[in-house]
């Protein structure tokens, strides 16, 4: 590897952990760089995802303040996070890298869609609860089982391929609770965090490993998550919303090209 491609690992780790605590796209950002280098894919997904834990511990400290209070909450979708990514870890493993890659894009593109509806969405939900129930619903800040079946289906995802999980996961969590943007987004690093804790343990003794990318991938990373998380939790959330919807959008355009 020249010293112009190490260059370009760092400076894709960078990125992806910037992506990965606040529009939650990091692997159209890292993933692409390996493969233009010439790892190959199984390696270049299994060492993307190790490549990207700094990101995730520097993420999840810079977001202390959010997750602050709701050791309930982070712990459940830890949990649901972490356990289902092996089973994607285990399905990268035994299936074709490609059985996935034709509904990646449309996965996107209705997560971003939720995204963008989800403050309608939220609110139609509410009133449609509020006349049926007879009175004002409490918010929701507690793991449901659809909330937990949808990290759940996240974190398999997360675990076989990742592309896009940020993104769904915000969908999703906005969807099931009623919490600020920027709390979301510390939740959905911490869930991403967890899938790559698991993901990795299984990679480190049954995936192909290109330790020296890792090492590059997570110098940068530790890095971009930290400075992720300040961008996620400053940006006011219509904005930080907006940067989700194309952000994923441009990944699944990514894949269709």
């Amino acid at each position: 590897m020249s010293g112009l491609e190490q260059l370009l690992v760092v400076l894709a780790g960078l990125g992806a952990g910037i992506a990965t605590s606040s529009i939650g796209v990091a692997s159209l950002v890292s993933f692409p760089v390996l493969i233009a280098i010439g790892v190959p894919p199984v390696a270049a997904s299994s060492s993307n995802t190790v490549g990207l834990v700094p990101a995730g511990v520097s993420g999840t400290f810079a977001y202390r303040r959010e997750l602050a209070g709701r050791r309930r909450l982070v712990a459940a979708v830890m949990v649901l996070s972490g356990a289902s990514a092996v089973a994607g870890a285990l399905l990268l493993l035994r299936l074709p890298s490609d059985v996935f890659e034709s509904l990646v894009p449309w996965l996107i593109v209705f997560a971003c869609t939720l995204v963008a509806a989800q403050p309608r969405v939220s609110a139609f939900l509410r009133r449609r609860a509020a006349a049926a129930g007879g009175q004002a619903q409490a918010d929701r800040t507690a793991i449901t089982p659809p909330l937990a079946a949808g990290t759940a289906a996240c974190g398999v995802y997360g675990g076989y391929f990742g592309a896009g999980q940020g993104v769904m996961l915000i969908a999703i969590l906005a969807l099931g609770l009623d919490l600020p943007l920027a709390v979301i987004s510390a939740l959905r690093t911490i869930a991403v965090f967890a899938s790559n804790i698991v993901a990795t343990l299984i990679f480190l003794f049954i995936a192909p490993l290109d330790w020296h990318v890792i090492a590059l991938l997570a110098a940068g990373s530790v890095v971009g998550g930290w400075i992720g998380a300040q961008i996620g939790r400053h940006l006011p959330a219509p904005a930080l919303r907006a940067l989700v919807v194309v952000a994923g959008v441009a990944v699944a355009v990514t894949y269709w090209a």
